[in-house]
């Protein structure tokens, strides 16, 4: 049963939409609706808490203030509502403003193009949770570089594994290594809140070796086990910058005695690199040496072409922002089909990151990525937990 009691604001310049609207929502049941034909009025109901709407059916297309100026104006007014937009305008132009508004931090229930369906409103309307009003935002903890230099001595830093598996038989092929701070006082810490801090402050080769460490041990474990897997590790282009990164990688893995051709170096290039020389050197020889490499988060880094011309990857991984609701969505299909087309061309390997429920798996199986991983897979996991997911999953 949905929320009638909602405040539900209809914000179009037509009077004829605002007609259609209020009687499609009272319909439904919604009975607490109004209506305005400009974005100024609108923003004085936001300003009286007695009238604050709790949703907001918005057309983007309307003289004077535009839609998207009015998301700008709710954001500063730190509106804590809903929106859903409806309007004639392509589904590009939807999804661009879908984007901006959640950068503005405003929750976007979704979007519908005139004429609007009675079912799709309820459905979207469906949705819709009350804000938790008092409830600040949660700030990212930023940790200082003593704080993580410790951490990493003391051996806090723990890799956990995300299973990757091939699309066409669902067999487990290989993990992607995840590093977690398991802190004394936080719990765990993701990556995205101390990777910055590493390789700021000059930490990221005692971090990286450390996951490195961890996972060549771990997957010798896994080998002596019987479960033969290929293991993949993040490298930052920090790490990439003196030579004497090779041979460590290159010591590591024979300290373990775990074979190159079992490890996969991926490598995200989030920036563009003054000197390719050192870089290029290393990898190639890394290459040389057997060990794989793959280049991670594809299409959205600063130079993926130029990457995938001058470095001799075996794979590559489409990003999640590529992959999730790619079914659905037409420009994402295009970008999805451009990556997976240039990497069958070049030979590589192709992993779909970001596989979240089962339309993206039937995608990603259609479209013949050879391999997957996302939630709805497996959730990254301690190596203890793995053996006992691949029985279940199998």
């Amino acid at each position: 049963m949905h929320n009638s009691t909602i405040n539900i604001l209809v914000l179009d310049d037509e009077p004829f939409m605002h007609k259609l609207l209020a009687r499609m929502l009272k319909n439904l049941g919604y009975a607490s609706v109004s209506a305005c034909d400009n974005g100024y009025a609108a923003l004085e109901l936001i300003d009286h808490p007695s009238d604050y709407p709790d949703l907001i059916l918005l057309d983007i297309n309307m003289p004077e203030m535009d839609g998207l100026e009015f998301v700008r104006r709710l954001a500063e007014r730190c509106y804590i509502g809903s929106l859903i937009l409806v309007s004639g305008e392509d589904e590009r132009m939807h999804q661009a403003a879908e984007k901006l508004a959640r950068a503005h931090k405003i929750t976007v229930l979704g979007h519908l193009h005139k004429p609007a369906s009675p079912q799709g409103l309820d459905d979207l309307i469906g949705k819709w949770a009350a804000p938790l009003r008092h409830k600040p935002r949660a700030k990212n903890k930023v940790y200082g570089a003593d704080e993580l230099r410790a951490a990493i001595a003391n051996g806090e830093l723990v890799n956990y594994y995300q299973p990757k598996v091939r699309t066409d038989n669902g067999h487990v092929v290989g993990v992607e290594t995840l590093v977690r701070w398991h802190h004394p006082r936080d719990g765990i810490v993701f990556p995205d809140q101390f990777i910055g801090v590493a390789e700021a402050h000059g930490l990221i080769d005692d971090l990286t070796r450390a996951v490195l460490a961890g996972a060549f041990a771990q997957a010798k474990l896994w080998q002596e086990s019987g479960l033969l897997l290929q293991v993949a590790v993040n490298l930052s282009m920090d790490n990439l910058g003196a030579l004497s990164f090779l041979d460590e990688v290159v010591g590591l893995a024979a300290h373990a005695d775990v074979p190159p051709q079992r490890i996969i170096l991926e490598v995200t290039e989030s920036r563009l690199m003054e000197d390719l020389r050192t870089p290029l050197e290393i990898l190639a020889r890394l290459r040389l040496k057997r060990f794989r490499l793959s280049i991670d988060d594809f299409g959205i880094g600063t130079s993926s072409l130029a990457q995938l011309r001058d470095l001799p990857f075996d794979e590559l991984k489409i990003d999640q922002s590529f992959v999730h609701g790619a079914c659905t969505n037409e420009k994402l299909r295009a970008m999805f089909d451009y990556s997976l087309g240039l990497a069958k061309q070049l030979g590589m390997e192709v992993v779909a990151e970001g596989v979240e429920d089962q339309a993206d798996w039937d995608f990603v199986r259609k479209a013949g990525c050879d391999t997957a991983q996302g939630y709805f897979i497996a959730r990254p996991m301690p190596a203890a937990d793995l053996p006992a997911w691949i029985r279940s999953w199998q």
